[in-house]
């Protein structure tokens, strides 16, 4: 059994040796249609690392009574805030942090900050972070219930449209990328089968002379899997370096405000998921045009 193994990886390799030229050329197609899914994988996986850190920026602001006074209180608040399903983290701050940030917000008010510094009108308050911002409304009427929480801001119809978009362009991302597969797979497909047609000839010899359909199929199979894991060396290295230069340059930050994915183990789990591609996309072009032309020469 191994000794055949062997023998149709070295006919694999010695069929994309004596036909370079088609080899090439299905590598090529392999290459090109890897780097845009390479791309794009990177873009998109970065776009949803970032919104969901903007999602998770949204937080709520939920005002204690003015009748909730003294630590312990405050603590067991802020522990029944947290078990609510969904929330991330809760924020304490006091009506003097508030009202000091009010003040930093609107320096213009000079009188305000002399008239109310010494009667602050301010509520304690707990800024509370969700887990999703799908989760957001859900937690909103949770925390609403909170025996000593006065009353909950979210930001208004604003901040839901925001995470609807942000949804949207997660799933439009995915469904791009799927697409893009798609398309690659069908145009290697193609390229391969081109490749394989040329061979036709050699095909039949095999059939006449008594050779089983697997027998025939394998070395083919063993070619398909090259071009794949050949088509994405170059996608792969040019991947890496592009990334890690920007990633470089920008210090790990777009726009100088959003955290991209460290290189590491990212590239790592690219470079595997193109490879994995790359073999599957080479085994299923070999072996769906291997299977025609076996089925035209019966």
């Amino acid at each position: 059994m191994f000794r055949r193994l062997f023998r149709h990886i070295k006919e694999g390799f010695v069929g994309v040796g004596r036909h370079f030229g088609m080899a090439f050329s299905s590598s090529a197609s392999v290459t090109i249609a890897l780097f845009l899914v390479g791309l794009f994988l990177v873009l998109t996986y970065n776009l949803t690392i970032i919104t969901k850190d903007i999602e998770q920026s949204i937080s709520l602001s939920a005002l204690v009574d003015y009748d909730v006074t003294g630590q312990g209180a405050i603590n067991n608040l802020e522990k029944e805030l947290l078990n609510i399903e969904g929330v991330k983290e809760v924020e304490f701050r006091s009506k003097d942090d508030e009202f000091t940030y009010y003040v930093e917000m609107y320096p213009d008010i000079k009188e305000f900050n002399e008239y109310y510094r010494d009667r602050n009108p301010f509520h304690d308050a707990f800024l509370v972070s969700v887990e999703d911002g799908s989760m957001l409304e859900s937690v909103k009427e949770q925390v609403q219930k909170v025996n000593g929480i006065d009353s909950v801001h979210d930001g208004g119809s604003n901040t839901y449209l925001l995470i609807n978009i942000l949804e949207k362009v997660r799933i439009f991302g995915g469904i791009l990328v799927v697409a893009l597969a798609v398309l690659a797979i069908y145009l290697i497909y193609n390229t391969i089968s081109i490749t394989i047609r040329a061979r036709d000839n050699e095909i039949w010899i095999m059939k006449n002379v008594g050779a089983k359909n697997g027998y025939i199929r394998a070395p083919f199979l063993v070619e398909g899997i090259i071009i794949g894991v050949l088509g994405s060396i170059v996608p792969i290295i040019v991947l890496i370096i592009i990334y890690l230069y920007l990633f470089n340059i920008s210090n790990g930050t777009l726009l100088g405000v959003f955290t991209l994915v460290p290189p590491y183990p990212f590239l790592l789990q690219l470079s595997l998921i193109l490879v994995g591609v790359g073999i599957l996309v080479g085994f299923l072009g070999s072996y769906l045009s291997v299977s025609i032309q076996l089925r035209n020469k019966r």
